[in-house]
């Protein structure tokens, strides 16, 4: 119940608020004798934080996480493990306004109509605050796949309206976007500008891209790697759409086309996305994920007040205008958990 947990042998439990004291994941099933220190956190901690570029949210945050527990002389202990990472530059004032109103594209009038009360400063459970949390535990889950050799990348395919025409994975971390293509990098940022300074915000597309997946992971009609894979992908708020492989392009091609063929050396095309009946196939597992504009915008809207009364709302506060470059490493985490689960899954079985 409450929807606050994810994965079966593999369990990460977040919580906390945008505002709050800060945000932690508790996470359950990792093996014992797991290498584990703070500074492990460091480099995926970095690539989510805000706060790191000049067209980023002005809200700076450091994002250290501190163990708690389940880590003893540098190793997990096989005990739950828990994760904090600090809010440390909050600043609420602005949200004051949410006390009556509603924004237009957030989770404030679901939450208001579930719960009838909650935090509302920083949009609070339902900010994108509490992801830094699963990027915590998708370091642990990675530490669990490091002797599988998998290697995982995260990047931007498309940001407002600007789609890379090639992928370069070393020239992913070269720009502040997370693009694979250095040569829409400019395009991406002048999109960018212009709607930030028209006080609106653009969204765009992230591909994960697995490779090295050993074949057999994943679990019959139900909890299929794929169902998983995109109930981790959806479970991020800002996450409207996900496919995988050659996704909705599946649907108008003919089966003698979108059919991989197989030799003795494996698959000749790859519009599976890696996955077949659910289960890992060994080839590169392959997700994309349309990322929504972010709501919060400088924009006049038209809203309601908790009475349900017409209003209109003109926010201000420290938003990001492209919440794309900073999803990335959530979705990365994600699928990171996912694997993990399912290769501690299959271990039990085999």
């Amino acid at each position: 119940m409450g929807g606050n947990a994810f994965g079966k042998a593999f369990r990460v439990t977040t919580f906390g608020e945008s505002h709050g004291r800060g945000v932690a994941a508790v996470i359950d099933g990792c093996p014992s004798r797991i290498s584990l220190c703070e500074d492990d956190f460091r480099e995926e901690m970095a690539k989510r934080r805000p706060g790191r570029t000049a067209l980023d949210t002005p809200r700076s945050e450091a994002d250290r996480v501190e163990i708690l527990s389940g880590v003893f002389e540098g190793l997990t202990t096989g005990a739950p493990i828990a994760l904090f990472i600090p809010n440390e530059d909050v600043d609420s004032a602005p949200y004051e306004i949410l006390r009556t109103l509603f924004r237009p594209g957030h989770a404030d009038f679901t939450y208001y109509e579930k719960y009838g009360h909650f935090d509302f400063r920083g949009g609070g459970r339902s900010s994108a605050r509490e992801t830094a949390a699963r990027v915590a535990a998708g370091v642990v889950a990675q530490k669990i796949l490091a002797p599988l050799n998998i290697r995982m990348f995260a990047y931007t395919l498309e940001m407002g309206g600007v789609r890379v025409a090639h992928v370069d994975l070393d020239a992913v971390h070269d720009n502040p976007f997370c693009s694979p293509d250095r040569g829409v990098v400019d395009k991406m940022r002048d999109a960018l500008v212009k709607a930030r300074e028209a006080g609106d915000s653009i969204g765009g597309i992230v591909e994960v891209r697995v490779v090295g997946c050993p074949p057999g992971l994943g679990e019959p009609v139900f909890d299929k790697l794929s169902a998983d894979l995109a109930k981790a992908v959806m479970s991020v708020g800002a996450v409207k759409g996900v496919e995988i492989g050659s996704g909705f392009e599946a649907a108008r091609l003919r089966g003698s086309q979108h059919n991989d063929p197989i030799t003795p050396s494996g698959f000749k095309t790859n519009h599976a996305g890696g996955i077949l009946g659910g289960i890992s196939n060994g080839d590169d597992i392959v997700l994309r994920a349309a990322v929504k504009p972010i709501p919060s915008i400088a924009m006049e809207q038209e809203t309601i007040d908790r009475e349900r009364r017409p209003a209109r709302m003109r926010l201000t506060g420290r938003f990001d205008a492209c919440a794309v470059p900073r999803v990335g490493p959530v979705l990365k985490a994600m699928a990171a958990i996912v694997l993990a689960d399912h290769w501690l899954r299959k271990k039990s079985i085999s």
